[in-house]
């Protein structure tokens, strides 16, 4: 008899904790839903930037002052018109790592397994973000965002990794595969 009132007791107990735990949560309102963004793969990549004789970097802006890089509905490439030029990304031994070899465009969307923006994997392939385009992918779910590669026509050993759920993308160097 002792045993089934300690019984009760318990479970007494526990279902005034689970009463007030959920009245607690009812004082917290629910967090705002995520803004849904359509999801757009551009056709293609960038076409080369304009040869220019004063090319100066992308006047884009953003946490640091500059814009993200986006694609916007058309496939015009936002942001990236530095051109070849852009010592920012400057390689002096270009594919140092080899040459990714994993398909390009809309038809191979990869989604990331984990990592960040210092060193990120998929499908056993393995990429590093130029550190002048961290700000552009600190909203990033590395673990599970979906992702298109294209070439980068303008600088030798550089990727363009466009992130389909944020609609932005940045220059990526390829590290190799496992």
């Amino acid at each position: 008899m002792r045993t089934l009132f300690s019984c009760l007791g318990f479970l007494g107990i526990l279902t005034l904790t689970a009463a007030a735990q959920e009245r607690e949560r009812e004082k917290v309102p629910p967090p705002p839903p995520h803004p849904q963004v359509e999801r757009h793969i551009p056709a293609r990549g960038p076409s080369p930037a304009a040869p220019s004789r004063n090319a100066r970097p992308s006047e884009v802006r953003g946490q640091t002052g500059r814009v993200a890089p986006h694609v916007d509905a058309q496939d015009h490439w936002m942001g990236h018109d530095g051109g070849r030029d852009d010592q920012r990304f400057h390689q002096t031994h270009p594919f140092e790592h080899g040459r990714f070899a994993g398909g390009f465009g809309p038809s191979h969307v990869f989604r990331m397994e984990g990592g960040g923006p210092h060193r990120f994997f998929f499908s056993g392939f393995f990429f590093e973000v130029t550190p002048v385009d961290f700000d552009f992918c600190s909203d990033w779910l590395w673990n599970s965002d979906e992702i298109v590669l294209y070439e980068d026509p303008d600088h030798d050993g550089y990727y363009l990794a466009y992130n389909v759920r944020t609609g932005t993308y940045v220059h990526v160097l390829f590290l190799g595969a496992s």
